[in-house]
């Protein structure tokens, strides 16, 4: 059996594990792998590029840097090469319909959700956020809306207790890519029929706002839980201390019946170092910080930050 000829689409480090996949699969041949060209990262803002370019290199599969394939090289590419699927992972650009119509397959997505629940740019994030007890991943025919087109597979995967975006979205990308080579061969062999989608059942991921970021301790702390895992460990749920940004990325829920040193009324954010552990009181029931980031600093033990901070009686986070 010949190959299926694959174009492969993505940006982030989460589409690696998928690529990696498509490209041990017998059944695929990866003709082209498409990436955002080389930007500025880090310190001296030297340019770095992205995840799926230095693997692809690595593997020494054709490579295209281009910044988009809507028009310019990377339409061109797409074009010549003729590809009997495009297969998009992570990629962060809506095709148009000139794209979508270069495959004789279609062009599919994998995307990190079941959908039609959490549509958009930040699906790992959200079902974190809100307190989601499943997840998974989908593969899809594409179509010109976000995330709208039908489906041809799905694998749902139960979101633990200790995890946070970054493991969720690594072991999605494991499992998505599992699920693309199984699911490319019967779509080609004509087996599988993509169906439509619930629309009536959407939830929208959209981007994580800056304002998203910041933690109000008045709140309950199931949520800034939630919120820290969600957001941990990029960009990072943040809060102050002493007036300087202190990311929190890693907390853990007390019984609530653990007693605080010194309670105070009205003591939503109040910090203390208590027993070896940092407590921070909320609005309802009191959160351990495990791992912190303070200003200009790498991610570091909470308990370490704050016997460098001397932490007095009383002192608050985010003010």
């Amino acid at each position: 059996m010949t190959p299926l000829r694959v174009a492969f689409l993505g940006n982030d480090p989460w589409s690696v594990a998928p690529l990696e996949a498509l490209d041990a699969s017998d059944a695929i041949d990866v003709a082209l792998v498409v990436t955002n060209p080389p930007r500025p990262a880090g310190r001296g803002s030297k340019l770095r590029s992205t995840a799926v370019a230095d693997a692809a290199r690595a593997s020494g599969l054709p490579l295209l840097e281009t910044a988009g394939v809507r028009s310019g090289d990377g339409f061109e590419a797409l074009a010549a090469l003729a590809p009997d699927v495009i297969v998009v992972v992570a990629y962060g650009e809506l095709l148009t319909p000139d794209v979508l119509d270069l495959p004789r397959l279609g062009c599919v997505n994998l995307h990190f959700s079941l959908l039609p629940r959490w549509r958009g740019a930040a699906p790992v994030q959200r079902a974190i956020l809100e307190g989601d007890a499943t997840t998974g991943v989908t593969v899809m025919l594409m179509d010109e809306g976000l995330d709208t087109g039908p489906v041809f597979a799905t694998r749902e995967e139960p979101i633990g207790p200790e995890d946070d975006s970054g493991s969720l979205g690594e072991r999605l990308a494991q499992i998505g890519g599992a699920l693309l080579v199984e699911t490319l061969p019967k779509v080609a062999a004509g087996r599988l029929e993509p169906i439509a989608q619930d629309h009536a059942a959407t939830t929208h991921a959209a981007k994580i706002r800056p304002d998203e970021r910041v933690i109000h301790w008045g709140m309950a702390a199931v949520g800034i839980e939630h919120q820290v895992r969600g957001l941990s460990p990029v960009p990072g749920a943040r809060t102050t201390f002493r007036g300087e940004t202190l990311k929190v990325l890693r907390a853990r829920l007390l019984e609530p019946g653990y007693q605080l040193d010194e309670p105070v009324p009205g003591s939503a954010g109040i910090v203390w170092h208590q027993d070896g552990a940092v407590v921070v009181s909320t609005g309802e029931r009191a959160l351990e910080l495990i791992d912190v980031a303070p200003a200009g600093r790498k991610r570091m033990d909470a308990a370490a930050w704050a016997r460098g901070a001397r932490i007095e009686p009383g002192e608050r986070l985010g003010s």
